[in-house]
């Protein structure tokens, strides 16, 4: 990357405004030893759930609550956000951050358990909208579960699938990269996908369900 290519990421990075309710949420995070999204991702959150009009919403990987606040303030007020941690402490952190932002508590679903166990209980083409931010060994099965839940029209979101750089380097064995590198390419050679990696953050790849 050039050094003006270096400066305007991040300039890009740290372009949102964030208010008391997120820096709270990230207080939460570092606390509780969890990594948040960055400001220019939550941005783009917000943008793409309010572009895509989603009424509903899963997020696989809960953290304490800062990208299902910037996902809540995208989407519409009958909306509903699921989301799932297998981290009771995470979701009571997320909780309060989803009070914090003012978002009515039947706007919200909150879901204990492991993605891998919660997942195939919900229902097929039922939603509007995936992110995932959670193990990358559980990628493949979540992403195959997102495709599943998702509507005609649906948004599937990952979060750092650039792997700090790492995938975009052939050298990069570690199990990590591989498996986002994997996973990108299967669903670019998706047919039932249309997508595009966004360079936000550490990346965003981005589908849309044909």
């Amino acid at each position: 990357m050039s050094a003006d290519k270096s400066i305007s990421w991040s300039y890009a990075e740290d372009l949102p405004a964030e208010d008391e309710v997120m820096l709270r949420a990230r207080e939460r995070s570092f606390e509780l030893g969890v990594t948040p999204i960055g400001p220019g991702v939550g941005a783009v959150l917000t943008v793409l759930a309010t572009a895509s009009k989603a009424q509903t919403a899963v997020e696989i990987g809960t953290g304490a609550g800062v990208s299902g606040v910037c996902l809540l303030r995208g989407l519409g007020p009958q909306s509903v956000l699921t989301t799932i941690d297998v981290d009771v402490e995470h979701l009571r952190a997320a909780r309060e951050a989803f009070t914090e932002a003012g978002s009515p508590a039947n706007r919200t679903r909150t879901i204990s358990g492991r993605a891998g166990d919660v997942l195939p209980r919900l229902t097929d083409a039922a939603y509007d909208l995936v992110f995932i931010d959670a193990d990358k060994t559980g990628l493949p099965g979540y992403v195959d579960q997102a495709v599943r839940l998702l509507k005609r029209g649906g948004l599937l979101i990952i979060n750092d699938a650039l792997d700090k750089d790492k995938v975009a380097n052939p050298a990069g064995r570690e199990a990590t990269t591989v498996i986002l590198r994997q996973i990108g390419k299967a669903i670019r050679d998706d047919d039932r996908l249309a997508s595009a990696m966004l360079p936000t953050g550490d990346g965003l790849l981005v589908a849309v369900k044909k």
